[in-house]
Protein backbone atom coordinates (compact mmCIF):
# COMPACT_ATOMS: atom_id res chain seq x y z
CA UNK A 1 0.00 0.00 0.00
CA UNK A 2 2.65 2.35 0.59
CA UNK A 3 3.80 2.59 -2.84
CA UNK A 4 0.86 4.24 -3.94
CA UNK A 5 1.25 6.99 -1.24
CA UNK A 6 2.91 10.70 -1.36
CA UNK A 7 4.13 13.05 0.73
CA UNK A 8 3.76 16.86 1.00
CA UNK A 9 6.11 18.60 3.59
CA UNK A 10 4.85 22.77 4.64
CA UNK A 11 7.05 25.05 6.58
CA UNK A 12 6.22 28.03 8.44
CA UNK A 13 2.95 30.35 6.43
CA UNK A 14 3.21 27.62 3.48
CA UNK A 15 1.45 25.60 6.30
CA UNK A 16 -1.71 27.57 5.93
CA UNK A 17 -2.19 25.58 2.52
CA UNK A 18 -2.94 22.12 4.40
CA UNK A 19 -5.36 23.62 6.88
CA UNK A 20 -8.45 22.57 4.99
CA UNK A 21 -7.32 18.94 4.66
CA UNK A 22 -5.78 19.20 7.75
CA UNK A 23 -8.64 20.20 9.84
CA UNK A 24 -11.23 17.90 8.46
CA UNK A 25 -8.48 15.22 8.81
CA UNK A 26 -7.94 16.21 13.01
CA UNK A 27 -11.82 15.65 13.37
CA UNK A 28 -12.20 12.57 11.75
CA UNK A 29 -9.38 10.85 13.93
CA UNK A 30 -9.94 12.48 17.26
CA UNK A 31 -13.57 10.88 17.12
CA UNK A 32 -11.90 7.78 18.58
CA UNK A 33 -10.66 6.70 22.05
CA UNK A 34 -9.14 8.44 23.57
CA UNK A 35 -9.73 11.66 22.52
CA UNK A 36 -13.48 11.30 21.83
CA UNK A 37 -13.13 14.82 20.26
CA UNK A 38 -16.28 16.37 18.66
CA UNK A 39 -14.67 19.48 16.49
CA UNK A 40 -15.32 22.15 13.96
CA UNK A 41 -14.30 22.78 10.56
CA UNK A 42 -14.08 26.64 11.90
CA UNK A 43 -12.48 26.21 15.38
CA UNK A 44 -9.90 23.74 13.66
CA UNK A 45 -8.59 25.81 11.49
CA UNK A 46 -8.40 28.64 13.77
CA UNK A 47 -6.16 26.29 15.58
CA UNK A 48 -4.13 25.45 12.87
CA UNK A 49 -2.97 28.85 12.53
CA UNK A 50 -0.55 28.82 14.98
CA UNK A 51 1.68 27.16 12.78
CA UNK A 52 1.56 29.41 9.93
CA UNK A 53 2.33 32.18 12.28
CA UNK A 54 5.41 30.51 13.19
CA UNK A 55 8.04 30.91 10.80
CA UNK A 56 10.01 27.45 11.58
CA UNK A 57 6.85 25.29 11.82
CA UNK A 58 6.72 21.93 9.67
CA UNK A 59 3.32 20.23 8.17
CA UNK A 60 4.07 16.85 6.90
CA UNK A 61 1.43 15.66 5.14
CA UNK A 62 0.52 11.62 3.26
CA UNK A 63 -1.72 11.16 0.36
CA UNK A 64 -3.17 8.14 -1.38
CA UNK A 65 -4.49 9.90 -4.61
CA UNK A 66 -5.97 13.18 -4.06
CA UNK A 67 -7.06 12.08 -0.56
CA UNK A 68 -4.87 13.34 3.07
CA UNK A 69 -4.54 10.13 4.90
CA UNK A 70 -2.06 11.37 7.88
CA UNK A 71 -0.40 14.15 8.92
CA UNK A 72 2.40 15.03 11.53
CA UNK A 73 3.07 18.83 12.93
CA UNK A 74 5.59 20.20 15.06
CA UNK A 75 6.78 24.10 16.45
CA UNK A 76 9.07 25.74 18.04
CA UNK A 77 7.74 25.75 21.72
CA UNK A 78 7.86 29.14 22.07
CA UNK A 79 5.39 29.71 19.70
CA UNK A 80 2.82 27.38 20.77
CA UNK A 81 -0.09 28.66 22.56
CA UNK A 82 0.33 29.53 26.62
CA UNK A 83 -1.53 26.38 27.66
CA UNK A 84 1.28 24.47 26.10
CA UNK A 85 3.86 26.79 27.43
CA UNK A 86 3.28 26.90 30.92
CA UNK A 87 3.89 23.71 32.58
CA UNK A 88 7.53 23.91 31.28
CA UNK A 89 8.07 27.78 32.55
CA UNK A 90 7.05 26.31 35.82
CA UNK A 91 9.42 23.66 35.46
CA UNK A 92 12.66 25.92 34.43
CA UNK A 93 12.89 24.96 31.14
CA UNK A 94 14.09 27.49 28.40
CA UNK A 95 11.44 27.73 25.76
CA UNK A 96 13.83 28.28 23.05
CA UNK A 97 15.51 24.90 23.45
CA UNK A 98 12.64 22.79 23.09
CA UNK A 99 10.75 21.57 19.80
CA UNK A 100 7.15 20.36 20.47
CA UNK A 101 5.52 17.94 18.50
CA UNK A 102 1.73 18.27 17.48
CA UNK A 103 -0.65 15.70 16.26
CA UNK A 104 0.12 12.80 14.27
CA UNK A 105 -2.41 11.06 12.89
CA UNK A 106 -3.28 8.45 10.35
CA UNK A 107 -6.86 6.70 9.05
CA UNK A 108 -6.97 3.31 10.49
CA UNK A 109 -6.54 1.37 7.09
CA UNK A 110 -3.22 3.06 6.81
CA UNK A 111 -1.80 1.99 10.85
CA UNK A 112 0.94 -0.88 10.78
CA UNK A 113 2.98 0.59 7.65
CA UNK A 114 5.69 2.10 9.20
CA UNK A 115 4.47 5.71 8.71
CA UNK A 116 4.58 6.65 12.57
CA UNK A 117 7.96 5.99 12.67
CA UNK A 118 8.33 7.87 9.63
CA UNK A 119 6.26 11.17 11.41
CA UNK A 120 8.57 11.26 13.68
CA UNK A 121 11.85 10.83 11.82
CA UNK A 122 10.33 14.19 10.12
CA UNK A 123 9.54 15.76 12.89
CA UNK A 124 13.00 14.83 14.48
CA UNK A 125 15.37 15.72 11.65
CA UNK A 126 13.61 19.22 11.17
CA UNK A 127 13.91 20.30 14.78
CA UNK A 128 17.79 18.75 14.29
CA UNK A 129 18.41 21.35 11.52
CA UNK A 130 18.14 24.10 13.51
CA UNK A 131 21.20 23.17 15.84
CA UNK A 132 19.75 24.64 19.16
CA UNK A 133 17.41 22.26 20.35
CA UNK A 134 18.03 20.30 23.43
CA UNK A 135 14.44 18.21 23.72
CA UNK A 136 11.67 17.51 21.76
CA UNK A 137 8.36 16.45 23.34
CA UNK A 138 4.94 16.18 22.84
CA UNK A 139 1.75 15.67 25.19
CA UNK A 140 -1.02 12.77 25.16
CA UNK A 141 -4.20 12.98 26.75
CA UNK A 142 -4.73 10.95 29.93
CA UNK A 143 -8.04 9.26 30.33
CA UNK A 144 -9.06 6.91 33.37
CA UNK A 145 -8.65 3.08 33.43
CA UNK A 146 -12.20 2.55 33.70
CA UNK A 147 -13.76 5.14 31.37
CA UNK A 148 -16.73 3.75 29.96
CA UNK A 149 -15.99 4.75 26.04
CA UNK A 150 -12.81 2.67 26.55
CA UNK A 151 -12.79 -0.42 23.59
CA UNK A 152 -12.12 -3.90 24.65
CA UNK A 153 -8.56 -4.82 24.07
CA UNK A 154 -7.12 -0.33 23.61
CA UNK A 155 -3.51 -0.54 24.02
CA UNK A 156 -1.84 2.52 23.69
CA UNK A 157 0.87 3.78 22.05
CA UNK A 158 3.24 3.95 25.38
CA UNK A 159 5.59 1.34 24.37
CA UNK A 160 6.30 3.11 20.59
CA UNK A 161 6.91 6.05 22.23
CA UNK A 162 9.63 4.47 24.68
CA UNK A 163 10.88 2.80 21.38
CA UNK A 164 11.01 6.21 20.08
CA UNK A 165 13.49 7.16 23.03
CA UNK A 166 10.51 9.15 24.75
CA UNK A 167 9.18 9.01 28.61
CA UNK A 168 6.59 10.95 30.31
CA UNK A 169 7.37 13.49 32.73
CA UNK A 170 4.79 13.46 34.74
CA UNK A 171 5.42 17.03 36.47
CA UNK A 172 4.84 18.32 32.77
CA UNK A 173 1.17 18.39 32.51
CA UNK A 174 -1.09 20.71 30.80
CA UNK A 175 -5.39 20.82 30.69
CA UNK A 176 -6.78 21.41 27.38
CA UNK A 177 -10.58 22.06 27.04
CA UNK A 178 -12.97 19.84 24.52
CA UNK A 179 -16.51 18.75 24.09
CA UNK A 180 -16.41 15.06 24.07
CA UNK A 181 -18.84 13.19 21.68
CA UNK A 182 -21.96 12.97 22.71
CA UNK A 183 -21.78 15.62 25.63
CA UNK A 184 -23.22 18.95 25.80
CA UNK A 185 -20.19 20.96 28.35
CA UNK A 186 -16.75 20.75 27.27
CA UNK A 187 -14.83 19.49 29.93
CA UNK A 188 -11.05 19.62 30.86
CA UNK A 189 -8.69 16.77 30.47
CA UNK A 190 -4.90 16.23 31.76
CA UNK A 191 -2.44 16.50 28.74
CA UNK A 192 0.85 14.70 30.40
CA UNK A 193 3.88 15.69 28.13
CA UNK A 194 6.66 12.77 26.94
CA UNK A 195 10.15 13.62 26.53
CA UNK A 196 13.05 12.78 24.65
CA UNK A 197 16.08 14.70 26.59
CA UNK A 198 18.41 14.89 23.46
CA UNK A 199 18.55 15.02 19.67
CA UNK A 200 22.67 14.31 19.69
CA UNK A 201 21.91 10.52 18.65
CA UNK A 202 20.15 11.11 15.96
Amino acid sequence: MTDSLTYIKRIGADTSSLFEELAALRIEVFRDYPYLYEGSLEYEKEYLRTYSRSADSMIFSVYDGGKMVGATTCIPLIDESKEVIEPFINSGYKLDEVFYFGESILLKPYRGLGLGHRFFDEREKHALSFGNYKFTCFCAVQRPDDHPKKPDGYRPNDKFWLHRGYAPEKGLVSEFEWLDMGKEKPTKKPMMYWMRATLDNL
